[in-house]
């Protein structure tokens, strides 16, 4: 069996060094899903619900938490985020989120991509709790992740 990464030569909890590690464009993608009463559905898809608007507000909360998850899982690493996508779709028996984010450095963005779909599933579960007391999350997964080496600038300069 492999070492796992995030323990030292003691086993205690050590951040991964990336430092030598050359910085790749990265993009990681996740999906997740709610599942949902048909009543609720229909509360969400007629804006009923008294805290708001339930797809929006989930899809903000997913991208603000891919921002802060350095913050909140121990050991990962803070990137600066290039881009971040969190799409909602309801569908009659609940609502799909799907995440895809993308950076520009040395280690990848899953975290982050599976980070902003289970805030956002949390928040519609937040949304709609006193309606629904039978909600249930499931089927958070990274779907796909990918790095590509940057393409060499360009180091003619015209004088």
């Amino acid at each position: 069996m492999n070492k796992l990464t995030h323990l030292d030569e003691k086993d205690r909890p050590a951040m991964v060094d990336v430092s030598v590690k050359p910085p790749m464009f990265r993009v990681a993608k996740a999906e997740g899903f709610i599942k949902l009463a048909p009543e609720t559905v229909g509360l969400i898809n007629g804006n009923q619900i008294k805290k708001g608007n339930v797809l929006i507000t989930a899809e903000l909360a997913g991208i603000q938490a891919a921002k802060k998850t350095s913050d909140l899982i121990p050991l990962c690493h803070p990137l600066l985020l290039s881009g971040v996508q969190v799409e909602t779709t309801l569908l009659d028996d609940g609502v799909q989120v799907f995440s895809e984010v993308k950076c520009t450095g040395q280690t990848g963005v899953e975290m982050e991509a599976l980070t902003a779909v289970s805030v956002a599933l949390l928040t519609i579960y937040d949304m709609c709790k006193a309606v629904d007391k039978e909600m249930k999350l499931g089927g958070i997964r990274l779907v796909e992740k990918t790095k590509a080496v940057l393409p060499r600038a360009n180091l003619k300069q015209e004088i």
